[in-house]
């Protein structure tokens, strides 16, 4: 713990705006009700703990899944100030009920923080039923409680009550979410425990106590002292790799760089970026920085070695990157995102001080490790040589006529040219794709059939992706071309539908074919995910027909079984085993009409899990695959 003490008291809470209707518009604080939004809730409670972590002021924090169904975050930090604002009452009650307050807009409380906007605890508050806290700090303990975000208790002369004695700080909070708000209100327990491990690996002094007190009880106690070398270890689990973890750390103008990385025997690179612990999906300016000067020194290297002849041209990055997995993180005192989702760095200091530390320490390795460099150079040599492979098959697919996107006969595309109106469904089956483009609107939806399952791409080599029918199709009628890892030439700004739909058969063989689907744009065309792109169609399980009544489309067995407590007259259930059971009109009401079909968007938050459940899924163990897809068949959905 740092000896250091900064000043963190009602002077550090700075109040930038006044309450907004959070209730009204969740989706744009914590990025849907989805159980992806309701999971983030914890998550924007536990970043504060991590702040205090950060700050030098806690070592241990505890996540409790309670078996009400709330959730509790418990940290030793110095605990919420409770003293009087300059607003006139205690500070801990202008945190919780006001937007954009908060002590992270100076430097006087804390020097690195991931929450920045202020507004994760007041965000928590406003959608939660109910929300208790307790503050040790000062020799007491206070507590407050809200509903919907509103205060329960009264303050006495506008600070909280005393209720007891402590010689211990920090601060407890528990909430349970509105159920008028969220889709569902059942924590996901496996997201919630990677997302700790996670930051657990980024906080190597820092001790995380997982706790489950519902059906399946389990405790868990994460504390990593190899801190991202163990997380690059974790990465490569089951993998072939090549040399031991390499971590290079240093810091200028005030920037902290970490880096651990390792290569391993694929075809693929896998760089994680992190800023204040925070994970950056897109990458930004600390990622770039890292990708151009590694660059550089391995082909300043490959130079001296004489493995690079004065007529050679330079690796490319995505060769020097191939088989790299590579987790950087970065703590920048002033850290600016891209959007209250943080999925983008843009401090340009970043790249700077990213380039200056991995340049340093770099040299200082490799002087040291030749064999492990001539190792490294091996890699880039390897992809070299299979670039011309990959080129020609990129120019055989990308000029030859009969590759043209729609004239294949298998797309049936949409008549409008309007990319933000149009979107395209990827339908399983030929029977299937029948019915779809009959019962579609020509005006704004095409539709893609594909027989079958494509090639699992995460076993095969670019040119053999690239000769394969079914990808060529999609590649070339979303119109956007690769991505910057095979060819440089991929351009989001040149994709044909706002929306990518996979339409499967909500059974095993379905999920896995959307699996492939999934891998395959995670891996060559990830900014379509990242950017929203890419959704899965719910189609529905059952067509309840009661005797009397309406008819209604039910889909997913918990539907089915409220409707069995509603409607206790007899009905008729059809079940459909596939979408090629449907017809048109039906296919239209349930999958294709926008105005009632369900679709789920496919998103990526945690960074180990969404790179450990590609590999699950689509690497050579056959046997956790197989139990995964049956165990979660009737998900269908991938959040991850």
């Amino acid at each position: 713990m740092s000896d250091k003490k900064q000043v963190y008291d009602s002077s550090s809470i700075m109040v930038l705006e006044g309450l907004e209707p959070v209730r009204e518009r969740p989706g744009m604080y914590i990025g849907s009700t989805s159980t992806k939004g309701l999971n983030h809730l914890i998550y924007e409670i536990m970043d504060n703990s991590v702040d205090e972590h950060m700050a030098g002021y806690c070592d241990t924090i505890t996540v409790t899944l309670e078996a009400d169904g709330s959730a509790t975050i418990e940290d030793n930090g110095r605990g919420i100030p409770v003293d009087r604002h300059e607003k006139g009452i205690t500070a801990e009650r202008i945190v919780l009920t006001t937007l954009h307050a908060g002590g992270k807009f100076n430097n006087n409380a804390y020097k690195n923080s991931g929450g920045l906007h202020g507004v994760g605890s007041s965000v928590v508050n406003a959608l939660s039923k109910k929300f208790h806290i307790v503050i040790k700090r000062d020799g007491h303990i206070f507590e407050d409680s809200y509903e919907c975000g509103r205060p329960t208790m009264e303050l006495e002369d506008g600070l909280l009550p005393v209720i007891g004695k402590s010689k211990e700080t920090g601060t407890k909070i528990n909430f349970l979410p509105d159920d008028t708000i969220f889709e569902k209100t059942v924590f996901k327990a496996e997201d919630i425990k990677s997302r700790i491990h996670e930051t657990a690996y980024l906080n190597p002094g820092l001790t995380i106590i997982f706790e489950d007190k519902r059906e399946n009880k389990e405790r868990i106690v994460y504390h990593e002292e190899e801190g991202i070398v163990g997380f690059v270890k974790d990465l490569n689990e089951g993998k072939q790799p090549l040399h031991d973890v390499i971590s290079f750390h240093g810091a200028t103008d005030n920037i902290i760089v970490d880096c651990a990385f390792q290569y391993v025997d694929e075809f693929h690179e896998n760089v994680l970026g992190f800023c204040n612990n925070i994970y950056n999906a897109e990458g930004g300016t600390h990622v770039t920085g890292f990708k151009t000067i590694f660059t550089q020194v391995i082909n300043s290297y490959a130079r001296t070695l004489g493995i690079l002849k004065d007529k050679d041209p330079n690796f490319t990055g995505v060769e020097v990157r191939n088989g790299l997995v590579c987790v950087l993180s970065i703590k920048h005192p002033e850290p600016r995102f891209e959007g209250q989702t943080k999925t983008k760095l843009d401090n340009q200091d970043a790249t700077k001080a990213v380039s200056k530390v991995i340049n340093d320490e770099a040299q200082l390795y490799f002087d040291r490790n030749v064999e492990i460099l001539k190792a490294i150079i091996g890699c880039a040599e390897k992809a070299a040589k299979i670039r011309k492979a990959e080129e020609k098959a990129r120019t055989n697919m990308l000029t030859k006529q009969k590759f043209s996107f729609d004239s294949n006969g298998k797309l049936a595309n949409c008549e409008s040219k309007e990319a933000d109106k149009c979107e395209i469904f990827i339908v399983e089956g030929d029977s299937a794709g029948g019915s779809a483009k009959t019962a579609r609107n020509r005006k704004y939806q095409a539709i893609l059939p594909i027989r079958g399952k494509i090639l699992n791409v995460e076993k095969a080599s670019i040119d053999k992706i690239l000769a394969n029918a079914e990808i060529k199709t999609m590649i070339n009628a979303f119109g956007c071309g690769f991505s910057e890892g095979y060819g440089n030439d991929f351009d989001i700004s040149k994709l044909r539908y706002d929306k990518i739909i996979i339409m499967a058969d909500a059974d095993v063989d379905g999920s896995h074919i959307c699996t492939l689907l999934l891998t395959l744009f995670y891996r060559f065309m990830p900014e379509l995910i990242f950017e929203g792109h890419v959704y899965i169609a719910m189609p529905p399980l059952y067509k309840a027909i009661p005797s009397r009544g309406e008819e209604e489309y039910l889909y997913d067995d918990a539907a089915l079984a409220q409707y069995r407590k509603k409607h206790k007259g007899p009905f008729t259930l059809q079940r459909y085993k596939g979408l090629g059971e449907m017809d048109a009109e039906q296919l239209w009401e349930t999958t294709l009409d926008p105005e009632r079909r369900n679709l789920k968007q496919v998103q990526i938050e945690d960074a180990s899990m969404a790179s450990k459940m590609t590999e699950l899924l689509m690497g050579n163990d056959v046997a956790p695959r197989r139990d995964y897809i049956y165990d979660h068949a009737n998900e269908a959905m991938l959040d991850v």
